[in-house]
């Protein structure tokens, strides 16, 4: 029996190909050419470097919700599994000084980019507007047509510097967002999402916790917004180890959690990011080997129908180190919404994979992502403002779906004296497209403007509600640039991989991350929704695809 699926019947497996064996070659490579494009920004200019042959049975391309599900499950069936990350390590406290803040910005904060990653920023941080060496940190932002996209870069992936949200949405804003998994729900619900909701340790603040003083905002949160159009307050399930939270209280660590300085990353740990809960049990299985620093470039269909990979390893600063040509039985791909299509994208448009869907790039949305600051509310909601976002407020009659919920505020550098972050998301249509640009080698992000205007004016309202009640302005972060946090799409269910993430007509390469989600997941923040459907797909292909297709 299968220790992860103990309903299951324990599949056969056929032999690896050749494990994780090397054979390992001198060749003079422009790898280093590659490094100007796809998926990697800003590397150094070409040189030779060596290139090394690598065969495995299964690879994983990302280590975020998709990612570190996939390979615990692959790892559980008895799957040799090398795993490739593009960011790095980041293990954490407590009291440790792992990732950068808002209050000691440096290049840790930024993939492999010369400026912070948050140009908002700089109106509010000193030396945010500064310039520093390449470095592999931890959050990337792709500029897109009419919209920015800020993905993480590390083993963990998103999860790392994510607040941590783990919400699931009803069963009618589901269908409202993916319609053709309607039938998936009641088992989601039944038991994918509670697995997730164990294997993240979720709960919600305490009410200890949300009394103290550095959670003063959210008490005004919870007390301003039933006042507010009808709007039914909650408290967001969280992936949080409340006890380093109370340790930052009585003294015993530096703040982290309670000054809500957690963009890039949480310093005193005690988050149950996928490094630390999901990838850490498939690590101790002995199974599952976890590559860092390992960018892929191309993903392709080699001879006897194997999957290729063309990976650069790189250093800290983006320099190609070596050239791996990796070839695999399975590839698994979850690089996140936009690294993921990116990848396929570019592998239709230069044909490294025939006869791709013409879905790929296609069917991407935002979640419906929304930025506000509350100035001059009435009440004084303090300079420290506990995190991560505890609270929120969801409208059951709004006609989109939809959800608000106070993210807390990082050090107030800038002296503002009264101001909270209020987000909004909920589901939109997934409008946006990818497309192959030749001179990048790489796949550029088009949003149609206005695709969300209907959400927006809803989520505006209620923003305005909540300013008109509790005293102050709301001011739209987001007016003269789009931006998300929660990237979906591109690859879409139903129209490029089918409901358990197989890309459609190509045998062993599958798609178990956003990417498959057409636009949002049912007014929430799309963690929870992720894994729980990868953990679903990797049900029915550790029974049905392991030991047959590899």
């Amino acid at each position: 029996m299968s220790e992860a699926y103990p309903d299951l019947a324990e599949p056969a497996r056929p032999e690896p190909t050749a494990g994780l064996s090397r054979r390992r070659f001198i060749g003079a490579t422009g790898a280093g050419a590659a490094a100007l494009s796809g998926l990697l920004a800003g590397a150094t200019p070409a040189r030779a470097v060596p290139t090394t042959a690598v065969s495995a049975r299964a690879v994983i391309v990302g280590t975020g919700f998709g990612g570190g599900v996939t390979a615990l499950r692959l790892a559980k069936a008895g799957v040799p599994t090398l795993v490739l990350e593009r960011g790095l390590r980041w293990p954490t406290g407590p009291n440790s000084n792992t990732f950068a803040t808002v209050a000691n910005l440096d290049n840790r904060s930024a993939w492999l980019s010369p400026t912070p990653p948050l140009p908002g920023l700089a109106s509010l941080v000193p030396g945010a507007n500064q310039t520093w060496p390449l470095y592999t940190g931890v959050l990337e932002v792709i500029k897109g047509n009419n919209m920015t996209v800020n993905c993480g870069a590390a083993v963990g992936g998103g999860s790392l510097m994510y607040h941590g949200m783990t919400l699931q949405p009803t069963k009618s804003d589901f269908i409202r967002s993916m319609p053709l998994a309607a039938g998936l729900y009641d088992e989601l619900n039944t038991r994918w999402y509670p697995t997730v909701a164990s294997m993240l340790g979720v709960s919600t603040v305490p009410d200890d916790i949300l009394n103290a003083a550095p959670y003063k905002s959210s008490r005004i949160f919870l007390d301003v917004v039933p006042r507010n159009l009808g709007l039914k307050t909650f408290k967001v399930p969280l992936p949080v180890d409340w006890n380093y939270v109370r340790g930052e209280l009585n003294g015993t660590y530096n703040r982290a959690y309670t000054n809500s300085d957690i963009a890039f990353g949480v310093n005193n740990g005690g988050k149950h990011s996928i490094d630390v809960t999901y990838l850490a049990a498939a690590e101790a299985t002995g199974k599952v080997t976890v590559q860092p620093l390992h960018v892929v470039r191309d993903v392709a269909l080699g001879a006897n129908n194997k999957w290729t990979l063309t990976v650069d390893r790189i250093d800290t600063g983006g320099v190609a180190q070596e050239r791996k040509i990796i070839t695999a039985d399975a590839v698994f791909l979850n690089a996140g919404s936009p690294g993921t299509t990116r990848l396929l994208v570019k592998a239709k448009a230069k044909n490294l994979i025939p006869n791709l869907p013409d879905a790929i790039g296609t069917q991407w949305g935002n979640n419906g992502d929304r930025i506000y600051e509350w100035l001059g509310m009435a009440q004084d909601p303090g300079a420290l403002q506990g995190g991560p976002a505890c609270v929120g407020a969801t409208d059951p009659y709004s006609p989109i779906p939809l959800r608000i919920i106070h993210a807390g505020a990082p050090p107030l550098i800038a002296g503002f004296q009264k101001l909270m972050t209020v987000v909004g998301f909920g589901v939109v249509p997934a409008a946006g497209t990818w497309a192959y640009d030749a001179s990048k080698d790489d796949a550029v992000l088009t949003w149609p403007v206005g695709a969300d205007a209907a959400l927006q004016a809803l989520i505006a309202a209620r923003m305005a509600g909540l300013a008109l009640t509790g005293g102050g302005i709301m001011i739209d972060t987001n007016l003269t640039e789009n931006s998300t946090w929660h990237a979906l799409g591109g690859v879409p269910m139903g129209s490029a991989v089918d409901l358990y993430g197989r890309v459609l007509g190509h045998r062993g390469l599958y798609v178990l991350d956003g990417a498959r989600i057409p636009g949002s997941t049912g007014a929430c923040n799309p963690s929870m929704t992720i894994a729980a459907l990868a953990e679903h797909s990797m049900a029915r292909i550790v029974a049905q695809d392991v030991g047959t297709v590899f």
